[in-house]
């Protein structure tokens, strides 16, 4: 699956991934109105609302973009309608072709460890049939428990051909409380990369490792150092546009072979159109408005990248 996400970046151009994360306030009247019609202001009637969103984006950005990342607690605030939603989802894209990161941020004990990688990458038995509940074909994972928390999802990984992103150094303002504390005289993050290129060492695909690394676009100077540690894994990049990344903070994020990194724009792509840039496009042509806002990212991120070389 790594081979597949590297060609398809070369293949569109775009190293870019868009994040599905759905709030309700993002989502236009008209759509909100006519769920509401057929299902009460209710969770069912929420949970419908966001697929026709996540719809209408999917439909309109797919063939611009390599991959999408959906983040399963804007479905799971629904309940048990959100994650049939989550998982309908992940099935249209697939359906589109879209490489599909899922944002569950897991991590715990093995045989939990090992539940959540069975239930997001791979199969599970009942009976004589197995089923692939969720399917994505990554997922992010917290590596605060160590290798007992993380091997269970890399054995999922290698028998499926699927693959992880491990937290690194995330985006958020408070991420230094714990990733930038010295150990032994060099911050915790620098040791959880070399973890991470370990750990990806045993798991390769052609060029890339199929374990990659989450380090936030709002810390490029530490971007620059973590490529450096893991120079086989790829790197998915949250923190772009709304939360204050940029196309010239990324260039230390990529390899000379302009790949090894994707990067994550969410509400800044799908929920453009609340946008001063994008206002003209009204909320009854929200989609229209999140396709112009990917091709602006694209031309941004590829400017960058040509700035640099």
């Amino acid at each position: 699956m790594i081979q597949k996400l590297a060609d398809k970046i070369k293949a569109t151009h775009a190293p870019i991934c868009v994040g599905l994360d759905p709030m309700l306030d993002y989502i236009p009247e008209h759509i909100l109105k006519k769920a509401f019609a057929e299902y009460g202001e209710t969770l069912e009637g929420a949970a419908e609302a966001v697929w026709q969103y996540n719809k209408g984006i999917i439909d309109a950005v797919y063939d611009l973009i390599p991959s999408v990342k959906p983040q399963i607690a804007m479905y799971e605030q629904f309940g048990i309608e959100g994650l049939k939603v989550f998982q309908k989802t992940v099935e249209y894209c697939h359906e589109k072709d879209l490489v599909v990161i899922g944002d569950i941020k897991r991590g715990d004990i093995g045989s939990t460890s090992a539940a959540y990688a069975a239930g997001h990458l791979g199969k599970v038995k009942v009976g004589g049939n197995f089923y692939a509940p969720f399917n994505e074909d990554f997922v992010t994972v917290n590596p605060y428990l160590g290798t007992d928390g993380v091997k269970p999802f890399i054995d999922i990984c290698k028998a499926e051909k699927k693959g992880l992103f491990i937290l690194v150094k995330t985006s958020n303002p408070s991420s230094g409380e714990f990733q930038d504390r010295l150990i032994d005289g060099r911050p915790l993050y620098e040791w959880v990369g070399e973890k991470v290129a370990e750990w990806g060492a045993d798991h390769m695909g052609e060029t890339y490792s199929y374990v990659g690394a989450v380090v936030g676009a709002t810390y490029p100077e530490m971007g620059k150092v973590l490529r450096r540690i893991m120079p086989k894994s790829f790197i998915l990049v949250p923190g772009y546009g709304a939360q204050g990344g940029k196309g010239a903070d990324l260039a230390h994020f990529f390899n000379e072979d302009g790949l090894g990194a994707v990067v994550n724009s969410s509400r800044g792509i799908i929920a453009a159109y609340k946008q001063e840039k994008y206002a003209s496009f009204g909320s009854e042509r929200y989609a229209d408005a999140s396709r112009a806002a990917v091709e602006d990212m694209i031309a941004d991120i590829d400017g960058a990248l040509q700035a640099a070389k």
